[in-house]
């Protein structure tokens, strides 16, 4: 269990409306998360819907990240309690929930993480995540010990938000900018001008709610200018995007 999670310092720190600087993990390695992990950004994102991540490859980076200044976060494929339950028995206790359109939608993911009578989790008496049945307290306890925030990537997504960030349960609101930019008519463009006015409008309507609010920015005046709108945790680039300009920059350097 990476020392962070329980109990989830993340998770009140993100309550208490800290500014948390992230990082995307999509490379599916534990030494490249191992290595991420060593930077001292406050979270990751261990992403599950567009990287090639599952069960048996988060395993390796969880322990990876054992130690680490950083708080593991993972993005389930979908907002499925199967898969979600199989998350949190791994030992995940931070979750950024893809795709939310719905209060509905909404509910269902705070469920899935909680136990019964709270939500609808399965209970197993032994896994990675309660070391394995030796956690005497971690029934009492793990329900107040998970974090979930919703990404809003529609236009469905965006007119239901004011019911999205008032379900309880809900930490946080998070823009999906690419997705977002899709949904808008504005494939590839999030910084079109009435993408980023869309942006603004989910900013303020999650901190009218009292909801801390994040984006995925690689760029750095992205970045900044998100902060400044009041974007309290923001992914500010990806291993991925890192590894491929830096080899790109190290092959021109002396291909030029």
């Amino acid at each position: 269990m990476n020392k962070q999670s329980y109990p989830n310092r993340f998770r009140q720190d993100l309550i208490q409306g800290k500014t948390l600087i992230g990082c995307w993990s999509a490379l599916a390695n534990p030494i490249s998360t191992e290595v991420l992990g060593l930077a001292g950004f406050d979270w990751l994102v261990l992403d599950g819907e567009h990287a090639p991540n599952d069960i048996t490859t988060f395993i390796p980076q969880l322990m990876a990240l054992k130690g680490s200044v950083s708080a593991p976060v993972v993005r389930p494929p979908s907002n499925e309690p199967v898969i979600i339950k199989r998350l949190l028995d791994i030992g995940f206790y931070n979750f950024l929930i893809p795709f939310v359109e719905s209060e509905e939608e909404a509910v269902r993911a705070v469920a899935s993480t909680r136990y019964p009578p709270a939500g609808i989790r399965g209970v197993s008496v032994g896994h990675r995540s309660n070391h394995y049945g030796s956690l005497p307290d971690y029934f009492a306890t793990i329900n107040d010990n998970i974090t979930v925030m919703v990404q809003i990537e529609s236009q469905e997504g965006v007119d239901n938000l004011d019911a999205i960030a008032a379900v309880d349960g809900v930490d946080g609101i998070f823009v999906g900018p690419g997705d977002l930019s899709a949904a808008l008519g504005y494939l590839g463009e999030p910084n079109h001008p009435e993408v980023q006015k869309v942006i603004q409008h989910i900013f303020a309507r999650a901190k009218a709610h009292g909801k801390p609010c994040g984006i995925l920015a690689p760029a750095e005046a992205d970045a900044r200018r998100y902060l400044e709108w009041g974007a309290q945790f923001v992914a500010v680039g990806s291993d991925l995007g890192v590894f491929r300009s830096a080899t790109k920059a190290l092959c021109d350097k002396f291909k030029a």
